[in-house]
């Protein structure tokens, strides 16, 4: 899912991300309840029309905020107490407040208020940040069922929690299952833990949730992230990563990222990736994008953040065929050494 924190995917119009193939995008609901405030966004017709995109829309809650923004807030049993990282605002979020919000942005899968634990995170911390999320999952649900959110063909997804605790994570994921969400997201990965280990708490949650139900890792991550978590049954992602490093110049092909300031590009005449259907592939060099990016021109950023938006969609579509055709493990294993090569 490409990521349009602001209402926007940084640098593409919807029509870019029509054109690209994007299905679903990702909007914030924490800084859009700041900034232009959920209320305008739903008096303005929602964040579709707000936004000019008619797919659907997935909205975080959040909870990550809680995480990232440490420093500014005070985790309370009904919710969090935030400061405004733009003025210093005191803001509040618990489980009403987040499913309101998403109500008034008119999000089609909206996600729980939780609690995002710390890498490294002691056991008895852990533990009630596990407790506090499925109390606030199961409050969630509650309200929207109660405003009409779900009865309207709206979804609320629950996120798992546990850190490094697998114990703690299957306990979370067979109480949140037993709540029967629409899908469930395995939470608290990428916070700063090495790969391996996250890797182990993708493992150690997926068994327990419903194979009936789509999967969600939240934030991440790189190509071969993705598959290997594709592997263990994870079924969306989201990540600024593609986007964010496009416009400083990196791209992704399938024998590894390149960076486009090297001096080695300056007279490069082929595309980015030879055959890739996507407009910037079809249509400019990398000498040509070079010299854009070495140049600071805007539009440098668009083309960029096309391909590789692009490049993750497309490598979507080809781990789909390849579960379709019965052949993902090797498939991936041997794409993951080739991309992992240089």
């Amino acid at each position: 899912m490409p990521v349009g924190t602001q209402g926007t995917v940084k640098a593409l119009t919807p029509v870019h991300l029509h054109e690209i193939g994007a299905q679903i995008i990702l909007g914030n609901t924490y800084h859009l309840n700041l900034r232009p405030g959920s209320e305008l966004i739903r008096d303005l017709g929602g964040l579709h029309r707000f936004m000019g995109w008619d797919g659907p829309i997935l909205t975080d809650s959040g909870g990550f905020q809680v995480f990232s923004l440490a420093k500014l807030r005070d985790i309370r049993d009904d919710g969090v107490a935030f400061q405004s990282h733009l003025d210093g605002a005191k803001l509040f979020l618990g489980p009403r407040e987040v499913m309101a919000i998403q109500a008034n942005l008119g999000s089609d899968i909206a996600m729980v208020l939780d609690e995002c634990p710390p890498w490294p995170c002691a056991r008895d911390l852990c533990a009630e940040a596990v407790g506090r999320s499925y109390r606030w999952a199961g409050e969630c649900r509650r309200i929207a069922g109660d405003n009409g959110f779900l009865g309207a063909g709206h979804h609320l997804f629950a996120i798992v929690q546990g850190s490094t605790y697998d114990d703690l994570r299957r306990e979370a994921a067979e109480a949140l299952a037993a709540l029967d969400f629409s899908g469930y997201a395995v939470g608290g990965v990428s916070v700063g833990e090495p790969e391996p280990e996250m890797l182990k708490q993708v493992a150690a949650t997926t068994p327990y949730l419903p194979a009936d139900k789509p999967r969600y890792t939240m934030g991440l991550g790189t190509p071969p992230q993705i598959l290997k978590m594709i592997a263990l049954g994870i079924d969306l992602f989201d990540c600024v990563l593609p986007s964010r490093v496009a416009r400083n110049g990196l791209v992704f092909t399938p024998h590894g990222p390149i960076n486009l300031r090297n001096e080695q590009f300056r007279t490069d005449p082929r595309p980015i990736v030879e055959g890739l259907d996507n407009y910037t592939c079809r249509n400019f060099s990398r000498a040509y994008l070079r010299h854009l990016t070495i140049a600071g021109e805007m539009l440098s950023g668009t083309l960029l953040t096309i391909h590789n938006l692009h490049f993750y969609l497309d490598l979507m579509a080809q781990a789909r065929a390849q579960i379709e055709a019965g052949n993902y493990g090797t498939w991936h294993r041997a794409w993951i050494e080739r991309y992992e090569a240089k």
